[in-house]
């Protein structure tokens, strides 16, 4: 029996877009850069997840995290080169799933 090989690369990159919320909140930047709390609204992740979240995608070069020096201090997050690139990949996923998942009326996301 042929044993199969998964690229290293590929492995890594499901490893890190697998994380729970992780598509959700790189699809919320396509639209451009987002405050925290914004994306904590439109999402419905916890803070905490959410902090956790950005926090691997910065790491991952996906996300960049810009302090504007305003009073208050405003953060916005937005998405690098690399997390642009990922577009017509979750632009795919999207319309995916309008034609294939359907959804069970108590489990839509914000409601």
């Amino acid at each position: 029996m042929e044993h199969l090989h998964i690229c290293p690369r590929f492995e890594q990159a499901i490893k890190m877009l697998g994380k729970r919320w992780t598509g959700l909140i790189i699809h919320q930047l396509l639209d451009g850069p987002k405050r925290f709390s914004v994306l904590e609204a439109s999402t419905s992740i916890s803070g905490r997840v959410l902090s956790d979240r950005l926090k691997d995608l910065e790491q991952n070069g996906v996300v960049t995290r810009t302090i504007i020096p305003e009073t208050p201090v405003r953060i916005e997050y937005s998405l690098t080169a690399k997390g642009q690139a990922l577009k017509p990949i979750l632009k795919e996923i999207e319309n995916w799933s309008e034609n294939w998942i359907e959804l069970e009326q108590d489990n839509r996301i914000g409601q």
